[in-house]
């Protein structure tokens, strides 16, 4: 990879829906990660104008497929490639079903204020209306722009811009499913400008306390979702195989008095999340003093969060700390 150009834009391809091929003008039963990012962008010719683009070929999987290696391996081109004068930020295609714990995970680990933005797209390049052109080259706007720099990992995605952090699935068939739920978009995109109304207030990239350099695996972070009628069982074993433990609990966080009797006794770290998507769990709320809360972390960030933090630490009030924080 030849990068010879100031101001270029270091595309990572990872695959998913915006890489996938199926039956012309149907936008279910296609398979993902068909096409290369260099074949999508053949498709995209106005992208050029934009900012000089090179491609690097990651993976080219179904998102749902992601592990542990592929976060690592982004980390590092990233940090890595940041470190060139000539880049000025990068863009991440990648699926939509796990593309909220991928950014996540990178604006905590990634050592950059240069713009990292992840798109990704709800139909297939054969579907009529496929919304795969338009992401990737409001991704590369995004990127490109200096009004992004410094706001950490960020997500281009129908005409907004979201904030890793907040950033969430909302719909399994909608072209605008990426949503910033409560907090909502940070910006908008229209035609060749981006135009910032806010940014993640929490601590990310160049602010955060987790090194991933020398990381071969993670913490084993199970999430148990709680529901009525939910075995305690399946709790048990969950606990007895983790090394911390996340629960989507109903309410603001809460579950029966069977799981309440297992938690108090258990001497992994348990984080409290919620299985509704709007909210924020206090830790002054919480049923068991044996647990952290996510704070408005949905369970499958507060996971990620929890298994960084477990890299550093297990004690109950760092990683109190440690969730109020990011």
């Amino acid at each position: 990879m030849e990068i010879s150009k100031r101001g270029t834009i270091v595309i990572l391809a990872t695959g998913g829906t915006i890489a996938g091929i199926g039956k012309k003008g149907k936008t279910i039963g296609y398979e993902s990660g068909q096409l290369t990012a260099d074949e999508i962008l053949e498709h995209i010719p106005e992208i050029s104008s934009l900012a000089p683009i090179v491609t690097v070929q990651v993976c080219n999987i179904n998102s749902d497929d992601i592990t542990y290696d592929i976060w690592f391996k982004l980390v590092s081109l990233i940090n890595e490639l940041s470190l060139n004068p000539l880049v000025s930020g990068f863009v991440i295609l990648h699926g939509t079903d796990t593309m909220e714990e991928t950014a996540y995970f990178l604006n905590l680990t990634i050592k950059t204020e240069k713009p990292v933005v992840l798109t990704g797209s709800m139909r297939p390049s054969t579907a009529i209306s496929a919304d795969s052109s338009l992401n990737i080259y409001e991704a590369v706007l995004v990127a490109s722009s200096q009004e992004s720099v410094g706001k950490g990992v960020l997500i281009a995605f129908s005409d907004q811009v979201f904030a890793a952090r907040s950033m969430t699935k909302a719909s399994t068939y909608s072209v605008k499913a990426i949503s910033g739920g409560e907090t909502g978009s940070i910006g908008i995109i229209r035609d060749d400008e981006v135009f910032y109304y806010g940014k993640n207030l929490k601590r990310h990239t160049l602010c955060t306390e987790f090194d991933v350099a020398n990381c071969k695996d993670l913490p084993n972070v199970p999430i148990i979702y709680f529901a009525t009628g939910q075995d305690p069982r399946i709790l048990e074993y969950a606990i007895s195989i983790a090394d911390g433990l996340v629960i989507a609990g109903a309410g603001a966080g809460e579950y029966s008095k069977e799981f309440l009797k297992i938690i108090d006794k258990a001497t992994i770290p348990i984080v409290i999340s919620s299985r509704i998507n709007d909210g924020v769990i206090t830790q002054s709320g919480m049923m068991s003093k044996n647990t952290i809360a996510a704070n408005n972390l949905q369970p499958q960030k507060a996971a990620i969060l929890l298994k960084l933090a477990l890299t550093r630490t297990k004690v109950h009030s760092e990683l109190v700390r440690i969730f109020s924080m990011y």
